[in-house]
């Protein structure tokens, strides 16, 4: 018998059930909630940027590891990240605005700020995917970048920005970060 095929069970009278039967729509089910569960678990929780209002926020963002916010960022190491988003017009670039606010004032993240984000795109399905991008398409952006040596041990709200051609924001979140040793 084969996986795929529904086979069709009479239970006897009383409380006993079919047992070792593939219930395809069950299975189907049980698949979908836990899919949602490891996806909630592995989102991270950030914030709007000031004047932006990006339904599922949360839900596209993951950065690892970031167990809890504030997000600690260990020097010496990479920190990864993986953000859903789908650009509303079409673009022919587009970039990483990155910044951590340091007594009040917005500094680049240097090594991550400014950088083209085009070869680390992917479609929702998984496939390669470069700029230009279109509108209405659903892109996967995944990269890592390195917590610089150098780099002051604070808390800070580290503001991310994928920034179009137009120097405006495809997407964007804010998230409290604690960088250390």
């Amino acid at each position: 018998m084969h996986r795929s095929q529904s086979v069709v069970c009479q239970p006897p009278p009383g409380p006993l059930q079919c047992q070792n039967q593939l219930v395809p729509g069950l299975a189907m089910f049980v698949f979908a909630v836990l899919a949602c569960c490891v996806a909630a678990a592995a989102a991270t929780e950030v914030q709007q940027c000031e004047g932006m209002n990006i339904p599922g926020l949360s839900n596209a963002v993951q950065l690892v590891p970031c167990k809890k916010i504030p997000c600690a960022l260990k020097k010496g190491t990479d920190t990864h990240i993986t953000m859903t988003f789908t650009p509303e017009k079409d673009t022919k670039t587009i970039k990483n605005h990155v910044t951590a606010l340091v007594f009040g004032v917005p500094l680049p993240f240097v090594g991550v700020d400014g950088n083209s984000v085009c070869d680390k795109l992917e479609t929702e399905s998984g496939e390669k995917a470069s700029c230009p991008l279109s509108a209405g398409v659903k892109y996967v952006y995944k990269d890592s970048f390195p917590v610089l040596s150098f780099y002051p041990d604070l808390t800070t709200t580290v503001h991310w920005a994928l920034k179009a051609d137009d120097d405006k924001p495809i997407t964007c979140f804010e998230v409290e970060a604690k960088i250390r040793k």
